[in-house]
């Protein structure tokens, strides 16, 4: 099957389209190597350097694996999905999940290390939630996130500080559609408030098992909230979480 001369544009992504569709619809099966680089140039029209970073793209995939001296051998017929996308195809409950291992280990780093700017930064985050618990779902979430990544930053950690903001995204809506579903700031539009001024106050007071038992039993109430039958388990989180 001729691989066919490629339209001048972003070349590199072309080329490494083209061998993808070649790889999954098995005109290179799983083991097998590939043409040499000369040879995927010359079919595709293009030079030996766009070939080359063509192969990486792909073996960023996981579809291909070079091998010193022996050239480059397909490893699968279908990308590798990257973590955001994995992320947003996930069940919001396997999320939270991971997501309270993460937030209580950071809740009690915090407790530990955090500074007089850390204190501020969550006191000021918790001022913004007050203040948008006047407004629509969507805003008093955005707020609630801005309090939990000023804990977590906290914590001084930052592979706990990407975690969490890998998980922000995957779960935002996932809170809104719960705060909606269950109404629950209907009559109390600051939900959850309590509960995070007394885990600031932990955090700002240096008691860490105090900070990591508190937003253990937190983010524990919403993910009861999430796996009840008919709440939205496996749809969305709750706004105070």
């Amino acid at each position: 099957m001729p691989l066919g001369a490629l339209r001048p544009s972003p070349l590199v992504e072309q080329a490494a389209e083209r061998l993808r569709e070649q790889i999954t619809a098995g005109h290179w099966p799983v083991g097998s190597r590939l043409p040499g680089e000369t040879t995927l140039a010359k079919e595709l029209g293009v030079g030996r350097s766009t070939v080359r970073e063509a192969l990486r793209a792909l073996a960023g995939a996981g579809l291909v694996q070079p091998r010193q001296g022996a050239g480059v051998f397909v490893t699968a017929t279908s990308p590798v999905e990257d973590w955001p996308t994995r992320l947003r195809k996930a069940a919001v409950t396997d999320v939270y999940e991971v997501r309270m291992l993460v937030e209580v280990q950071a809740a009690r780093l915090a407790a530990l290390r955090r500074t007089d700017a850390d204190v501020e930064a969550m006191r000021e985050a918790l001022a913004g939630r007050r203040a948008a618990s006047e407004g629509d779902d969507a805003g008093f979430v955005d707020a609630d996130i801005r309090v939990h990544a000023a804990l977590v930053a906290a914590a001084h950690n930052p592979v706990l500080t990407d975690l969490f903001a890998e998980f922000a995204p995957a779960l935002r809506q996932g809170l809104i559609d719960l705060l909606d579903l269950l109404s629950l700031r209907a009559g109390e539009p600051r939900h959850g408030e309590d509960s995070h001024i007394a885990l600031v106050a932990a955090v700002e007071a240096g008691d860490a098992d105090e900070a990591a038992r508190l937003a253990q039993a937190e983010l524990e109430a919403t993910l009861a909230l999430l796996l009840s039958p008919g709440k939205g388990a496996g749809t969305g989180e709750e706004g105070d979480g």
